[in-house]
């Protein structure tokens, strides 16, 4: 399968998943009034999500330079992340049933990219301005903060760098190598981005509870499932799970304080 079919193949799921979680969480009458009105919505959203757009261009630039830059200035903390937590991922490989790897698997893939698109779209359909503006602040400091960590620091992921964990992501779901051989590095490990943005997404979804009540539970488990896909599938570290942790409780804190959002709306 090459990589225009597994991009459909994104597309067709994204748009299922998105389409129907706006009707069953938004709701067909909110969705409808948004769409009559979508001009406005969308001259709404332009300026909060240029910003996370500029910075996820310049995320791409990173990936692709950074990686040579991070190898002159960076510290390779490889070894020193696997004396601290030893066989931590192995041991949650070996207890995995085979029907979860494979559910984390899709998970880690279409469930993480939902999460973090749908709250975008139901806050731009809504007319959700200011949740809009917390969200893509939010995300925008987890993309610079992680951008900044994968320039100063290298480290691979137990995948490549211990003998006894599987890369079962590629393994029992090859296809997907093609989309995140796209979007990461194998030295880009520290801290987990799938974490913090996806646990983001759900603290999000916490502190907006009134707003939309059923986005709230579907946003903590995807949350959780995909950062128990991120050991499990052993591409990251147990340590860069919990550094992709605190930094989404930084992005939510920052994101949520009355003067960055006085900024955000000059």
């Amino acid at each position: 399968m090459g990589i225009l079919a597994v991009l459909t193949e994104a597309a067709v799921v994204l748009s299922v998943l998105l389409s129907v979680s706006l009707g069953v969480v938004v709701g067909p009458r909110q969705v409808r009034r948004g769409l009559a009105d979508h001009r406005a919505r969308l001259w709404m959203a332009a300026r909060p999500l240029a910003v996370l757009v500029a910075v996820l261009a310049l995320n791409s630039v990173v990936r692709d330079y950074g990686v040579s830059v991070s190898w002159i200035i960076g510290l390779n903390v490889t070894d020193e992340i696997y004396a601290v937590e030893g066989a931590v991922v192995a041991t949650l490989q070996s207890v995995a049933p085979l029907w979860f790897v494979y559910y984390l698997g899709y998970v880690y893939v279409y469930g993480y990219v939902f999460l973090l698109v749908f709250p975008l779209l139901a806050t731009v359909v809504t007319g959700e301005h200011r949740l809009l503006r917390r969200t893509a602040l939010a995300y925008t400091v987890n993309y610079a903060v992680g951008m900044t960590c994968y320039v100063l620091f290298v480290s691979y992921g137990p995948r490549n760098a211990v003998p006894t964990v599987e890369p079962l992501l590629f393994d029992l779901l090859p296809r997907f190598q093609l989309l995140t051989s796209e979007v990461n590095a194998n030295t880009n490990v520290f801290p987990s981005l799938h974490t913090s943005l996806s646990v983001t997404a759900a603290l999000l979804a916490l502190d907006t509870h009134e707003t939309f009540p059923k986005w709230t539970p579907a946003a903590v488990v995807l949350a959780a499932s995909v950062v128990l896909s991120t050991m499990v599938l052993g591409i990251h570290w147990a340590t860069d799970v919990i550094a992709g942790v605190l930094l989404a409780a930084f992005s939510v804190w920052l994101a949520n304080d009355d003067r960055i959002d006085a900024i955000g709306r000059r």
